[in-house]
């Protein structure tokens, strides 16, 4: 431990005793800045070597499946993107489900209760019936009596689709004194947006429920024909 010297002590020193003190404290100054200068360049080395093992481990190399149930994933805009997810969870073995919609809690059954199940969805009735002609063929005339129908469903996705809501808002003069009024009209969900209430739902739903990355989202828009960067969504999720 080096020795510490009291004011007094260097008050009564001389002249030559604080001259080499002042000349080991600048040989010390320069050590200590050279040690640190050495230090700042083995850790650059070490950031360099860690983004390139980074790269090594997330990067274009890794896509190469060394089984087929195995996920391969890379880094996108700083997230972690599984990109073979459906191949890799590929099972065509796996049973299909009578019917798509979530299980709802178990309760007695009861006689309808699969239509009820249904009832919440929009439904397009189809028939299949066969002409008269082709019943006279089958059984002759009058020969055949109508059954309950045989019924089959298939469910349908409809992708999500864009409308514009277009607000023509009345505008009047007066033309005693010419102050101006406005019909009334809904506000906007935020002041100088185009954003509405269900679309700011959708972009919060994807990101915050879904876990979908704001970069997926405007590529997903721009699908749409719509022009939302990750920015606009950013600010109306904050604002």
């Amino acid at each position: 431990m080096a020795h510490k010297f009291t004011e007094e002590q260097l008050n009564s020193a001389d002249r030559a005793l604080l001259i080499q003190m002042i000349l080991n404290l600048q040989d010390q100054s320069e050590a200590l800045t050279k040690e640190v200068h050495d230090l700042n360049e083995k850790m650059q080395l070490m950031m360099e070597q860690l983004v390139l093992a980074k790269k090594d481990r997330f990067g274009r190399s890794s896509e190469k499946m060394d089984s087929p149930g195995q996920i391969c994933f890379m880094e996108v805009d700083g997230n972690i993107v599984f990109f073979n997810e459906a191949e890799a969870v590929y099972d065509p073995d796996a049973p299909e489900p009578e019917d798509l919609e979530l299980p709802k809690k178990r309760g007695r059954k009861r006689t309808g209760k699969r239509d009820e199940d249904l009832s919440g969805l929009d439904t397009n009735i189809i028939t299949h019936y066969l002409s008269e002609k082709e019943l006279i063929d089958e059984f002759g005339e009058n020969g055949w009596k109508q059954l309950p129908d045989s019924i089959s469903r298939r469910y349908k996705f409809v992708p999500a689709r864009v409308e514009v809501d277009e607000h023509h808002i009345g505008v009047y003069s007066s033309k005693a004194d010419g102050h101006i009024v406005r019909a009334p009209h809904p506000k906007g969900l935020l002041h100088g947006s185009p954003v509405s209430a269900s679309l700011g739902a959708a972009v919060m739903n994807a990101k915050y429920v879904n876990a979908v990355p704001l970069y997926r989202l405007e590529k997903e828009f721009e699908r749409y024909g719509l022009a939302i960067t990750r920015q606009n969504m950013a600010n109306w999720m904050i604002r």
